[in-house]
């Protein structure tokens, strides 16, 4: 696909965020309905359970009906702000630069009070299989997102301030996350402070930015609880090279954009200079299982191991950033992800500026949704672009379609 539609969608998508003050609804917000919240139902897991899902899988968007308010949502601050920094890092120019800072002071500003450390939690009440994490309560992903944003942020526009951020984050997951597996050789971490559920890519995530903030404060407590992290993530790995969601029977699915988000922490680790032979292995086994087995030949990122729907915005946008991540150790990485690129815009961009939740058997879920779809493919675009901006870049041979058939 030409560069140049590449940088017109991902103009397009950021005016249209912009416009949105970077607000929207979630497919996960359904529990923020004023509605539900006035019954009873809402006292109960199985009821919380329903409705997330509900409002979730239903082809119209419920949410105005039920009365489910658009939302700011500290991670998709986080990845807006994670996009405007690599989009800084390409153009240097102080407009750039003033997008950078405004975004990481919103995202700042959301930090919730009263743990140990630096921590962000989402906008609404969640159920899901396994934990209820009520709004504004600390979970591990935002907060690894939020510090991932604050690291570039540091390296990006050399600021210590960012940094020191970074480093109080590292005592929220020290000191108020529970430990499931906590042995010499290896630790877990929970997804909540409330839960002990071992969710894999949440624990490795915290591990990478325990490894992270070591490399730039030569910390080494730091450095050893996160190895130790890496290596419980790692003995996980199944023989063909997957790893299931997590530990409990009912975690056992394998998903594309939860086994892309282990990827690219253990590349983002192995660029650190962590000294554990494992990781190379890991992640050859990792990458080839997860480019054979979920996506099809055009580029079309398969949800689950074992089906073809849904095809999902969010699972492409986490491929193509995980892929970039991914270049140097897998060179053709860079082409797989423009094909995923193209791909997506074809079939799930919508010419007024955003893209679609979901394309499913029979129809296609149009609702914008501003963490799960926007935010991740406004940063995964921003990141094909830097690499492909590199000077020792060139576009790989994608081939590109008309504009006019690129909008469905």
């Amino acid at each position: 696909m030409d560069q140049s539609y590449l940088e017109e969608v991902f103009n397009n998508l950021q005016r249209w965020s912009q416009a949105q003050d970077y607000a929207g609804y979630d497919p996960f917000d359904g529990l923020n309905s004023r509605l539900f919240s006035a019954t009873r139902l809402r006292h109960s897991r199985t009821t919380r359970l329903l409705w997330t899902q509900l409002i979730k899988r239903s082809p119209v968007n419920l949410r105005p009906l039920v009365r489910v308010s658009p939302g700011r949502n500290p991670k998709g601050i986080a990845l807006f702000t994670l996009a405007a920094l690599s989009r800084h890092r390409q153009s240097k120019t102080e407009t750039t630069e003033q997008q950078c800072r405004l975004l990481l002071e919103r995202l700042i500003s959301m930090k919730l009070d009263g743990w140990s450390g630096a921590a962000w939690g989402y906008n609404f009440d969640w159920q899901s299989r396994v934990l209820f994490a009520p709004r504004r309560s600390p979970t591990v992903v935002p907060t690894a997102f939020a510090a991932k944003a604050l690291l570039d942020a540091g390296e990006t526009l050399g600021e210590q301030r960012y940094f020191d951020i970074a480093r109080n984050v590292c005592d929220f997951i020290l000191q108020d996350l529970r430990r499931p597996v906590d042995t010499e050789n290896e630790l877990c971490f929970s997804y909540s402070p409330s839960s002990a559920t071992r969710v894999y890519n949440a624990s490795l995530l915290a591990g990478e930015v325990l490894i992270r903030v070591a490399a730039v404060t030569n910390d080494d407590y730091l450095r050893e609880a996160g190895t130790r992290a890496l290596r419980y993530v790692l003995g996980q790995q199944r023989v063909n090279g997957s790893w299931t969601y997590g530990a409990d029977k009912n975690q056992g699915w394998v998903d594309n954009f939860h086994t892309a988000f282990l990827l690219s922490s253990l590349s983002r680790i192995a660029m650190t200079g962590i000294s554990l032979p494992e990781i190379d292995a890991a992640l050859s086994n990792g990458f080839r299982y997860w480019r054979s087995t979920f996506f099809l030949a055009e580029g079309w990122p398969k949800y689950y191991d074992d089906a073809l729907y849904p095809a999902d915005t969010h699972c492409a946008a986490a491929a193509i950033a995980t892929l970039c991540d991914l270049r140097p150790v897998f060179p053709e990485a860079i082409s797989h992800a423009q094909q995923i690129a193209k791909w997506t815009i074809e079939h799930l961009w919508d010419p007024r500026g955003f893209f679609y939740y979901q394309r499913r058997r029979y129809f296609t879920v149009r609702t914008p949704f501003i963490r799960w779809s926007e935010a991740w493919m406004l940063y995964a675009l921003a990141r094909l672009l830097e690499e492909l901006n590199r000077p020792h870049s060139k576009p790989e041979n994608v081939q590109s379609t008309p504009k006019e058939q690129a909008c469905r």
